[in-house]
């Protein structure tokens, strides 16, 4: 975090009396928001909701690095959402951080998902095929949903009729992150019933022998973790684990038909996978705006912000700050912003980011191999409060490999 010369006056922020980053119009279009936000000031307040709004990147990338001023007690936008998450790692500062991240992330490690790849790339490979087979297809609901949900849920170990209501859980959990508006009063019962099914109802051999969520349950017989512990984590799993990726994927279909030139880039070198998919989480943060809690009075970039105030950190305009990356506008899949702040940063960097470029680059690795190129055509908007999914994308005029 930047801070000013003891002999320089301390900045007040400059203060927004009506924005509010959660209404429909801005969800829907966030950017030109954010660019703004961004421009004018390395803080802003905003009245609505008593939001300060940290907007560049060097600040973004150290308040999201600094726990002890910038709490995750206070990750979700509304009281009662942060009771809820009290005790997940998710909504912990070290120490208790570490013990809650590390259980969490046992499953998620590069080592345990090594052995993944191979039938991942071929689940890819098939989906895709299939796909492009058809002629035109959509590019949520038949190609990111269909595969993450398959693969989150296969890994977590989920069966039967309940993998149908996944994606509606996960979506009001990211809702009820938001504040308390009609969209997460809305999510409270649903996400209600995902609770309620990973902390009381869901039982050992509810779970595939062999899945992750079943060795959680089974660690928590052993007495690994405390028995209350593995339907936390199992919800922790489902909660967070599709909706941004599925989003990210979203994002890649549609950035690849506005930008053809970078799909034959793509075609042309596949070792560009991983450098495409930092460009996409740059370019189309799903996560764009993370809350914390300022915890003593501090400066940002020698802008005051009082200790108790509610800080909305912009990391989809810190993506494109022009202060850190050169043509910040320009999607360019050779630049590999591997810094990215998309996944977040520091203890709190996203556990499940591992499993996530599993997913996305076998999705590249398929469409690269398979068509040659691509149009888009009606795209439709999923508002969310906190993420920025699409709810369908019409994939027309396929030219097969």
């Amino acid at each position: 975090m930047t801070t000013t010369p003891a002999d320089t006056r301390r900045a007040e922020a400059p203060v927004e009396p009506g924005l509010d980053l959660f209404c429909d119009d801005v969800l829907a279009d966030s950017m030109p928001v954010f660019t703004r936000l961004r421009e004018a000031s390395p803080v802003v307040h905003l009245t609505r909701g008593d939001l300060w709004v940290i907007t560049r990147y060097e600040d973004v990338r150290a308040a999201l690095g600094d726990p002890e001023t910038f709490s995750s007690t206070q990750v979700a936008f509304n009281e009662q959402m942060n009771e809820v998450l009290r005790g997940t790692s998710l909504a912990a500062d070290p120490p208790n951080h570490q013990r809650l991240r590390a259980v969490l992330s046992e499953n998620l490690t590069p080592r345990a998902l090594r052995g993944m790849r191979a039938e991942m790339d071929a689940k890819a490979d098939d989906l895709v095929r299939e796909l492009v087979a058809r002629g035109s297809f959509d590019g949520m609901e038949d190609l990111a949903k269909h595969f993450v949900t398959s693969v989150v849920m296969d890994m977590i170990g989920v069966q039967g009729d309940v993998r149908e209501k996944m994606l509606a859980w996960g979506e009001a959990a990211f809702n009820l992150l938001g504040p308390m508006n009609q969209r997460a009063a809305a999510s409270f019962p649903i996400a209600g019933e995902l609770f309620e099914w990973t902390h009381h109802q869901l039982k050992t051999g509810d779970l595939a022998e062999g899945s992750m969520g079943r060795a959680v349950f089974e660690a928590a017989e052993r007495g690994d973790i405390a028995p209350e512990g593995a339907g936390m984590i199992v919800h922790q799993y489902i909660a967070a684990g599709m909706d941004t990726t599925i989003a990210a994927i979203g994002n890649a279909v549609v950035l690849f038909a506005r930008y053809p030139e970078q799909f034959q880039r793509l075609r042309e070198d596949r070792s560009l996978v991983p450098s495409a998919f930092n460009e996409i989480l740059r370019f189309m943060s799903p996560f764009p705006v993370a809350g914390r809690l300022v915890t003593r009075d501090t400066e940002v970039a020698g802008v005051r912000i009082p200790g108790g105030s509610q800080a909305a950190v912009l990391v989809g305009a810190a993506n494109r700050d022009p202060r850190h990356y050169e043509e910040p506008e320009t999607f360019d899949i050779t630049r590999n912003p591997a810094d990215h702040v998309s996944f977040g940063y520091g203890i709190h960097g996203c556990a499940g980011q591992g499993l996530a470029r599993l997913e996305a680059h076998a999705i590249l690795n398929a469409l690269a191999t398979h068509l040659k190129g691509y149009t888009v055509g009606d795209v439709q908007h999923r508002l969310n409060n906190m993420t920025r999914p699409f709810a369908s994308i019409e994939v027309t005029s396929v030219d097969p490999a």
